[in-house]
């Protein structure tokens, strides 16, 4: 259900996986330790990458991401499609109706996708929660925190990635509202321990870092107070491996120093501490070959699942991405990571790829391109 299917001819760069590789790789079975000493990053053998030639291969696989695989309304959900908004932004096709158009454009109209439901509340508009499932909204705020962040900044400012205004037109049943709604339902409706990820993601796109409302249970919130609650929630036990939860976290703190032009303070710096932490787990976990842990930021671990690998690679790699300032970005490791990544979207171009591991591996390599490839 997840699934996006290649529909145009792999690029000539491409190093194919065979058919026989993949059956191995079934029968083998996936996401087990290595079962060898972890390399640290110090300890891995050296790669040498041309970085021009690596941009122009980012270059490839992007566009083979975002046209090559479209992605059709009676077929895809919506889990699918908004993923995809998040990597490409307003510019992402979808076949809708016989014809092709703008997929955010198209939800944001009213446009009829399995698992787009939103409908009226108060004080704004609700987006229903269906955990669980592989079409809707899984995590409360999905699609609000997606919108936050889709599509990378074009222009010279210092912004890494660029959501839509909050007065951009919604439609939902035939009604006429704003994004603005959905953030004002999302305030409304916090509550203390819940899933705050997407919220945050959000509230650090949309809001000054002092910002201050009233919940609909009557209870005090700042922007600060949803940033310490998730920079003191688990991360390994949460959404694929705590990769979502530390790119909220990273959104925050970007936003927070883009504001203040000050260093982390309070609850912003408990959410700095935790992504020190949690980065250098991923550098550590890192494998010989530049991917990361199958295991994310819990462990090392390998697998001869390509996809597993891919998954797993490009959520770790999302949060880099946004997460590391210019200098670290540049670092090795990273920059053997990005070849890696690149080369996994490489292998697996003309076969069928979960949306969740395509798309958060394109739109970290799409900010990866906008930071180091200009």
């Amino acid at each position: 259900m997840h699934y996006v299917r290649s529909t145009t001819p792999v690029p000539p760069i491409v190093h194919r996986v065979t058919v026989t590789a993949l059956l191995l790789a079934c029968m083998a079975g996936c996401g087990g330790p290595t079962g060898s000493p972890m390399i640290t990053a110090a300890e891995k053998p050296a790669a040498a990458v041309d970085p021009v030639a690596l941009c122009g291969r980012i270059e490839a696989v992007l566009a083979h991401a975002r046209d090559g695989r479209r992605l059709d309304a009676g077929t895809q959900g919506a889990w699918q499609v908004v993923h995809g908004i998040l990597a490409f932004g307003p510019e992402f096709p979808l076949n809708a109706k016989g014809r092709t158009t703008p997929a955010l454009a198209y939800l944001l109209a009213g446009g009829h996708l399995t698992g787009w439901k939103l409908r009226p509340g108060d004080p704004g508009v609700i987006a229903v929660v269906e955990e669980g499932s592989t079409l809707g909204q899984g995590h409360p705020d999905q699609w609000l925190g997606y919108l936050s962040q889709c599509g990378v900044a074009t222009g010279d400012g210092d912004s890494l990635v660029g959501g839509i205004p909050l007065d951009t037109p919604l439609v939902v049943g035939g009604r006429s509202f704003t994004v603005a709604d959905l953030l004002a339902q999302a305030q409304h409706d916090i509550r203390p321990g819940q899933e705050a990820t997407w919220t945050l993601m959000a509230l650090s796109a949309w809001l000054p870092p002092d910002a201050a409302w009233t919940s609909g249970d009557g209870e005090a919130w700042t922007t600060e107070r949803v940033v310490r609650m998730e920079a003191e929630a688990d991360i390994v036990s949460a959404a694929c491996g705590g990769a979502h939860r530390l790119y909220g976290l990273a959104a925050a703190v970007n936003a927070h120093r883009l504001a203040t032009g000050a260093e982390p303070s309070g609850g912003w710096a408990a959410a700095a501490a935790v992504l020190d932490e949690f980065i250098d787990r991923g550098r550590r976990f890192q494998q010989a070959d530049g991917s990361f842990s199958v295991h994310s930021f819990d462990r090392p671990g390998t697998s001869p699942d390509v996809f597993a690998r891919l998954g797993a690679t490009g959520h770790v790699f999302e949060v880099l991405a946004l997460a590391l300032d210019d200098e670290r970005l540049s670092e090795p490791w990273v920059t053997r990571a990005a070849e890696r990544l690149v080369t996994l979207l490489e292998q697996t171009a003309d076969l069928d790829v979960e949306c969740g591991g395509l798309y958060h591996a394109a739109h970290g390599l799409a900010i990866y391109r906008r930071r180091i490839c200009r």
